[in-house]
């Protein structure tokens, strides 16, 4: 007797036997859980004896499996003399390792996410420094800082280009209790913004560093500078000719970078004052 494999393949019984036993191991059974529960797929219905016999599981150890087996909801006894063992439906079986593998799932989730909120936490506490290349990475960081402002979103776009549809939506979303202010480096950019996403207050940032003058020497420019909540920071740069994006982000209130990010800021490119200067 043969099996067909998808990709085409012929698997023996033997093959088959010994495939199915390793993937139930994956999913969590013992060896001889795993053996007893395939031999007794092969029986449809048998006892610890016939069991032992396919399997060349010590029959004591039948017993021991086929006891953990029935608990995960995979084999039904019959309280025959002797006793009958019988494997539940496979559909049944497979539904039962799904639902497991989902619960495991979850849990991992919940776990891995307890794990990060203390990493971030940590991080915060270390005044963590990094960089990013890559427009769509420094994009995507960037609508995770956005969707996870509490009070305040600034951000000033140098480059043009950088305002797509995808910041459009991001801006957009960002909860009504959550002060928005949005600077450019020109009025024509800033007229777009107000009409594009009106609940932004928008200005014309004062710096001259944001001028959009396309230099002989040096065809990089302020790309975005991102502040969230006053205690995360994220500015990058463009390299027009190439359309790269490079940027470095801060996270932290005390954290350097983000204190002169901040008081640049308030240097008349932002219409609030930074609190550090009160």
């Amino acid at each position: 007797m043969s099996v067909k494999r998808d990709r085409g393949g012929y698997m023996t019984t033997s093959e088959s036997i010994t495939e199915a036993v390793n993937v139930l191991q994956q999913l969590g059974l013992r060896e001889y859980e795993a053996e007893c529960f395939v031999g007794l797929t092969r029986l449809s219905r048998g006892t610890a004896k016939e069991i032992s016999e396919v399997t060349e599981v010590p029959r004591t150890r039948v017993y021991d499996s086929v006891r953990v087996l029935e608990a995960q909801g995979l084999v039904v006894t019959q309280h025959t003399s002797p006793k009958r063992f019988q494997t539940v439906p496979i559909e049944e079986v497979i539904q039962t390792f799904r639902d497991q593998y989902e619960r495991n799932l979850d849990r991992l989730a919940d776990a891995l996410e307890a794990v990060t909120d203390v990493e971030r936490e940590s991080r915060e506490m270390t005044h963590e420094v990094g960089t990013i290349s890559g427009r769509d990475a420094i994009t995507d960081r960037a609508e995770r800082l956005i969707t996870d402002a509490t009070s305040e979103v600034v951000l000033i776009i140098g480059e043009q280009s950088l305002f797509t549809t995808e910041c459009i939506e991001s801006l957009s979303d960002v909860d009504d209790e959550v002060t928005l202010f949005v600077g450019t480096a020109n009025e024509s950019l800033q007229t777009r913004i107000e009409n594009a996403v009106p609940r932004a207050e928008t200005f014309v940032s004062g710096a001259e560093w944001l001028e959009d003058e396309r230099g002989v020497e040096d065809d990089r420019a302020i790309g975005r500078l991102l502040m969230i909540d006053r205690s995360a920071i994220l500015v990058s740069t463009v390299t027009r000719s190439t359309d790269d994006e490079h940027a470095m982000f801060g996270v932290g209130s005390e954290n350097g970078l983000v204190i002169v990010a901040r008081r640049l800021l308030a240097q008349g490119t932002l219409p609030v004052r930074d609190p550090d200067q009160e």
